[in-house]
């Protein structure tokens, strides 16, 4: 046993004295510093608690923003934030840069072989069968339904209630319980009820999906790569309670299965939800498979939109004249199509809303609710900026980064300004290359939900500054949470006023 001690401290101390012993390279050095043996490990353990700040500094410094993360032994990383960069991984080598087993195996405690956790033809039948079934038109109608439900039926009550007691409210919290009652009942028919008064069976699984996605997603930085196994193995620390918290989520996602598979054999009438329509696919349809599209489901309903809606709001509270136009936006929309103060807007009415669309993308491309996606490279390859990259190498491109890069969006590029979306001859929404804004990601895998998610981030936008005032009080940027999501650390507490 004191052998053991022994070996764990000289490997824990090891990095540590290099780190401070040996001569640092001179400040003009780019990219990652390396140091013998460690490789950049130490400047991992130094920057993990502001792991994305550091990451735009180094790449900033980099002259085709791509730099190389080096490990002990011959573990390599790249990070990049180069545009030509991320549609070479992300569309023209697409094949050479699967999520890989690696990958995959860190997060397939939580995420099983779900649609974001898997390669080759087990995610490309994912794929196929939820392509056809976003691209429907019962789908979006669907998506309106719910949401406007949920909004009238929770979120405004909520909200009303929080205006009435004059008392603070975590905005971030509601935002996070919306978005699962909508994604339970839009993929599974399924009332959580997380934003009432009787969802505890939801707001447990919650807490215990945050926790899981906590825990996963710091996997990735830990600085021994195995050390996660080792906790794993002998059922201790935060491995413990992943497993704990993943029992709970698994739990609640089998009873949502099992349910809609019992429903599905006791009637014929046909069910509109997202996990009725893969049931109905034989070689979609086994439980354990089920289980992990109903947790990626949840991945991408809940924890995406809240995230992009909490950061939002926050913004919003920083930059009072961009509200005030998305209201003078909301305003000509009512005149036009004579929609009254509290109708919930329809879908044609959305689409009409170009400044609140650039709004909410300018808010993703700073705060990316996929801050970092990443895949590994199954051959030699050369990236466009001359980035060398091996086989078995891993690479990284980061989206947070590239929201902040001089080089893609000019002087200012850190600043809330929705105009640099807008078309000066129109007026109108005007996209960008998505291999330069991959917020949605892009290629193949390109986000199905991505319409799906702008009607509910702009219907509810709307719906609540039509009605409310949002006041935060806390204008210094929140600390990040890097879950698998970019969630913001804590709470974010606002005041809730009537619009007079």
């Amino acid at each position: 046993m004191e052998f053991l001690i022994i070996i764990l401290f000289f490997l824990v101390s090891l990095p540590i004295f290099i780190f401070f012993i040996f001569p640092r390279q001179p400040s003009s050095h780019i990219g990652f510093k390396s140091y013998p043996i460690v490789g950049s490990i130490p400047g991992l353990v130094k920057n993990r608690h502001r792991f994305l700040d550091w990451t735009v500094e180094t790449l900033s410094r980099c002259p085709t923003q791509t730099a190389v993360f080096r490990r002990p032994g011959n573990q390599q990383f790249v990070m990049t934030a180069n545009p030509a960069n991320v549609e070479f991984i992300l569309k023209t080598k697409f094949d050479s840069f699967p999520k890989g087993e690696r990958f995959i195996s860190l997060l397939e405690d939580f995420l099983g072989r779900g649609i974001f956790n898997s390669d080759g033809e087990m995610w490309w039948k994912q794929r196929k069968t939820a392509s056809y079934e976003f691209s429907t038109r019962s789908l979006r109608d669907f998506v309106m339904t719910n949401v406007t439900a949920e909004i009238n039926t929770r979120l405004v009550p909520v909200l009303s209630a929080a205006a009435t007691s004059g008392e603070s409210i975590d905005l971030q919290d509601i935002l996070e319980r919306f978005a699962f009652d909508n994604i339970c009942k839009l993929a599974f028919n399924v009332d959580a009820a997380c934003l009432g008064d009787d969802g505890a069976d939801g707001v447990k699984f919650m807490r215990a999906f945050e926790t899981a996605a906590t825990i996963i997603s710091q996997r990735f930085q830990s600085v021994v790569s195995y050390s996660w196994k080792i906790k794993k193995k002998l059922d201790i620390g935060s491995e413990k309670l992943l497993r704990e918290s993943i029992v709970t989520v698994h739990k609640f996602a089998d009873d949502i299965v099992r349910n809609r598979i019992d429903d599905q054999a006791r009637s014929s009438n046909k069910n509109e939800d997202l996990l009725s329509r893969f049931i109905n696919i034989e070689e979609m349809s086994s439980p354990e498979l089920l289980r992990d599209i109903v947790i990626s489901f949840i991945l991408a309903g809940r924890d995406t939109t809240s995230s992009a809606l909490s950061w939002f709001f926050w913004l919003l509270s920083k930059h009072p004249g961009v509200e005030d136009k998305i209201r003078q936006e909301l305003h000509t929309i009512r005149a036009r199509t004579g929609k009254r103060v509290g109708e919930v807007y329809g879908f044609e009415e959305l689409k009409l809303m170009n400044y609140l669309h650039a709004a909410i993308t300018e808010s993703l491309r700073l705060y990316p609710p996929v801050p970092v996606d990443t895949m590994s490279c199954v051959e030699d390859n050369v990236l466009p900026d001359g980035t060398f990259i091996g086989k078995a190498w891993g690479i990284s491109y980061n989206a947070y980064a590239m929201g902040r890069m001089e080089s893609i969006w000019g002087k200012g590029c850190d600043r809330f300004e929705p105009e640099r979306w807008i078309d000066e001859t129109n007026g109108g929404f005007r996209g960008e290359n998505p291999y330069k804004f991959p917020v949605f990601h892009a290629g193949p895998r390109m986000c199905l939900g991505k319409e799906m998610a702008y009607i509910q981030m702009k219907s509810i936008v709307a719906a609540v500054l039509d009605r409310f005032v949002v006041e935060v009080p806390e204008k210094e940027r929140p600390e990040i949470l890097l879950s698998v999501t970019l969630r913001i650390k804590g709470s974010l507490f606002a005041r809730i006023h009537d619009r007079a």
